[in-house]
């Protein structure tokens, strides 16, 4: 039995425009957090939509933080 090669299902080249778009969504998304928490009162508040929200904004950061490093060359 022949081990093949681990590769990558994205590809190498598409790195740092995926760091680009999920960073940039995450950003958006956690400024739109950021602006509904100051905007609205402690009454009008619903846990449901921060945890979504925040939890949204969470993964593209995180994917955008990897693929960050990805394509800066480090391999993670």
């Amino acid at each position: 039995m022949v081990a093949k090669p681990i590769a990558s299902p994205i590809p190498v080249t598409m790195y740092p425009t995926l760091a680009v778009f999920t960073l940039a969504i995450g950003l958006f998304i956690t400024a739109s957090f950021f602006i509904y928490e100051a905007t609205s009162s402690r009454k009008n508040r619903s846990l449901g939509k921060e945890l979504v929200t925040a939890a949204i904004a969470s993964v593209f950061l995180g994917f955008g933080s990897l693929f960050l490093l990805l394509a800066s060359g480090v391999y993670v």
